[in-house]
């Protein structure tokens, strides 16, 4: 099945939406550029880029979209369901995901499986933070910060 891509302005740079007319794929980040593909995005597709434009804007709190099945991990899948409900506005630590996923000692692999998450800002691993600081983020802290920022946590 062909994906196609679309790009998404954002003040931290271009997000890349890639999907069918059916489901997003994936959501790139802007350090991870992509180029837009010729033509009119799919339904799904653009779906989520008005939705993420909205959210940019601070009109959008949560997000109604189809995702694609993709290869993963039960523990991914278990902690990216976890990241889906965390709220808007608010952060959780790697070991409060780790313990609602029923996995208290794995605080490190939470981080692994944020980092894999194949749809950033849809599935808020943004909203994670380490028990001691930032932590992480594969868009870096300045997108981090944004998110954040932009959801009105001030970290």
């Amino acid at each position: 099945m062909e994906t196609f891509v679309t790009n998404v302005p954002s003040p931290v740079g271009p997000w890349a939406v890639e999907g069918t007319a059916e489901a997003v794929t994936a959501i790139y980040l802007p350090n991870q550029r992509r180029r837009s593909s010729k033509g009119t995005p799919p339904r799904a597709v653009a779906n989520v880029a008005k939705q993420l434009e909205e959210y940019f804007n601070g009109t959008r709190r949560r997000f109604e979209v189809s995702l694609a099945s993709v290869s993963a991990t039960d523990f991914q899948r278990d902690v990216w369901g976890a990241l889906t409900a965390i709220p808007y506005g608010e952060v959780r630590t790697y070991g409060d995901v780790a313990v609602s996923v029923d996995r208290p000692l794995a605080s490190r692999a939470v981080g692994n499986a944020n980092h894999a998450n194949p749809w950033p800002v849809v599935v808020p691993c943004h909203r994670v933070v380490s028990s001691t600081g930032l932590g992480g983020y594969g868009g870096g802290d300045e997108v981090k910060r944004f998110l954040l920022d932009l959801e009105g946590v001030h970290y």
